[in-house]
């Protein structure tokens, strides 16, 4: 077991790494970085004398790397860490992180081209339904989703998990970033710099979703060939069958899975306001 100091570190941070591990492969993975940055400058707004820490501020004494995966044997993807946060009343804060980085999240509407325009009616939402193991099933309905691999932005990324889960090649313009729309960019330092994106287990997972919208209006036959086509990549283990759900059923069909949930309420939310 190696460790290193946390760069640009005052007091200096300790970093101790598993064997299989090195700094080099820490300090370049993309999930640490925002998560390291975006935790430090939350520390950092504890100096407002409106925080409520303020009297008796947390810092991050040191980070204790407990295990790692690595994809295909050698792409970081996955770290689990332990991170000491005290004041020096020697009060601690929960520090037990998964490291996974950002996904994104697509709502993908479909309406039949001879229903009248500018209505809600016969609206459908694919959602995929495939194996997730962690939640224990072979058969999850879900919004498409897929992580997020650093090249790119959202949309494009978005775009690219369209492709791979649902066959569809949609241009990364023609979606719609809801989560941006709902949710206002933080830009004061007294702010805290969270991702324009929902976080589905932020009790112990870096992970945040942005999620993107796009609606079309497509021949009626064109449904029925969608309904139960089997996509996803096969070499990456993927056992994908695409399910068309009714908009307004699809929080009780996809409700087990919180990009549903959110998407459909992004969804009413901003229709709502007019931003959609």
């Amino acid at each position: 077991m190696s460790t290193f100091t946390l760069p640009n570190s005052e007091p200096e941070i300790p970093i101790h790494l598993t064997p299989d591990l090195s700094e080099e492969q820490l300090l370049s993975f993309p999930a640490f970085n925002t998560w390291i940055s975006t935790l430090r400058h939350s520390l950092s707004t504890q100096k407002s004398p409106s925080h409520a820490f303020h009297s008796a501020p947390y810092r991050l004494r040191r980070i204790d790397v407990q295990s790692v995966d690595f994809f295909g044997g050698k792409r970081l993807g996955f770290v689990k860490l332990q991170a000491d946060l005290s004041n020096d009343n020697g009060e601690k804060l929960p520090g037990s992180v998964f490291l996974r980085g950002g996904s994104v999240g697509m709502m993908l509407i479909l309406q039949p081209d001879d229903v009248p325009e500018g209505t809600e009616d016969e609206k459908q939402v694919i959602l995929t339904v495939q194996p997730r193991i962690p939640a224990g099933s072979l058969a999850l309905a879900e919004l498409p989703a897929g992580m997020l691999d650093n090249s790119g932005t959202f949309a494009g990324g978005a775009a690219k998990e369209i492709a791979e889960e649902t066959g569809l090649e949609i241009p990364a313009s023609d979606l719609i970033n809801m989560t941006e729309l709902a949710i206002p960019a933080s830009s004061l330092d007294s702010e805290e710099h969270l991702q324009q994106a929902m976080y589905p287990s932020p009790g112990g997972c870096d992970e945040f979703i942005p999620l993107f919208l796009w609606q079309k209006r497509v021949p009626r036959g064109q449904l029925k060939k969608w309904q139960g086509k089997l996509t996803g990549l096969r070499e990456h283990g993927e056992k994908i069958t695409l399910m068309l759900c009714p908009l307004d059923q699809v929080w009780k069909h996809g409700g087990r899975d919180a990009k549903v949930l959110a998407g459909w309420a992004l969804y009413q939310g901003l229709k709502q306001q007019g931003k959609i």
